[in-house]
């Protein structure tokens, strides 16, 4: 059996299990440098029984799917991912499986990203780098509005934190209910006052057909000059266009982005042209305790998988399927 573990940009997967509790003739080949285009992706992966994918760095549509004939387990770290077609898995009799995670990284990512924003961290190493000494002027974070945009698990933390630097508190999605606010010690309000009126707007939603571009160019343009936009969850559910004009022309005072459209962000993309803008390469979930989490997940599947016990599948209808009865026998 030949597994492929993909994006690893660190080359630290290897390190991050005991691949060794798998049986000796599971070949594991790990690949650090991501493969953009299709059709490379599919020469690359042509031979192997099981790929590993790290959340949503590659993307894996019908079209590559359709092209792996040998591939039988598709494992994404985490339990969900947007990027994966469960249905032309499941069609290809194809298991896929999720993971455990760990941490609270992204919760954490996103304090360090609203902080660096407001008293302009980064611009401030740089200068000092350069001999200036202390030449722009920060805010404080008490008493200013903080924006939720989705209150589940993460957006509830950010809550939590929120409060404890006496920020006043107000979010809004689609499913969000006055009884829920409450309890994370929020205002519901109404979409158009959560952008109007936040000073720092924090977006915490999963990437659906619902949410995607459901921050667009009307949505930008109720903010204020003054406020910030902070994104750690999915790139596209920001209108990237909207948000660079918005950028380019002060509309708004800032952005710190951990997501992007296209990950890796090309190196001659205009948002590494803007001074108003912090750039992390998706570090979200990228701390010790989420890979140990996601790769003991990975050998746990991979096992599983062996043994005929798949756990964590994330597109149940396979078991039943034709393919997997023949492979049990």
């Amino acid at each position: 059996m030949k597994v492929a573990v993909l994006d690893d940009y660190q080359n630290i997967a290897s390190s991050c299990t005991d691949w060794t509790r798998l049986p000796s003739w599971v070949r594991v080949d790990f690949f650090s440098k991501h493969i953009n285009k299709e059709n490379d992706l599919v020469l690359r992966l042509i031979d192997y029984d099981v790929i590993v994918g790290m959340r949503e760095r590659t993307p894996f549509p019908k079209t590559v799917i359709d092209r792996l004939p040998k591939l039988k387990l598709l494992i994404t770290t985490g339990l969900r991912n947007a990027s994966f077609d469960l249905e032309a898995a499941t069609l290809n009799g194809v298991t896929v499986c999720g993971t455990p995670t760990g941490g609270e990284g992204t919760t954490e990512l996103t304090w360090g990203l609203i902080i660096g924003l407001i008293r302009n961290i980064p611009a401030e190493q740089e200068l000092s780098k350069q001999g200036h000494w202390g030449t722009t002027l920060g805010g404080d974070l008490k008493g200013k509005k903080l924006g939720i945009l989705g209150l589940g698990h993460i957006g509830s933390l950010v809550a939590r934190v929120g409060t404890a630097f006496g920020m006043d508190l107000i979010a809004w999605s689609q499913n969000l209910t006055h009884e829920r606010a409450q309890e994370c010690g929020v205002q519901l309000v109404e979409k158009n006052i959560l952008f109007e009126q936040s000073d720092i707007l924090t977006v915490h939603l999963k990437l659906s057909e619902r949410t995607k571009g459901i921050i667009g160019k009307n949505e930008i343009q109720m903010m204020k000059p003054s406020s910030y936009l902070v994104n750690t969850s999915r790139g596209p559910i920001i209108d990237e266009e909207a948000l660079l004009e918005a950028l380019k022309n002060r509309k708004i005072a800032g952005a710190a982005l951990d997501t992007f459209n296209v990950e890796p962000l090309p190196m001659n993309h205009e948002l590494f042209k803007l001074s108003n803008v912090m750039i992390t390469p998706h570090l979200g979930y990228v701390t010790e305790e989420s890979y140990k989490a996601f790769f003991d997940g990975v050998v746990e599947d991979i096992y599983s998988y062996i043994e005929n016990n798949p756990v964590r599948v994330l597109n149940p209808e396979v078991l039943k399927s034709e393919f997997l009865r023949s492979m049990k026998k």
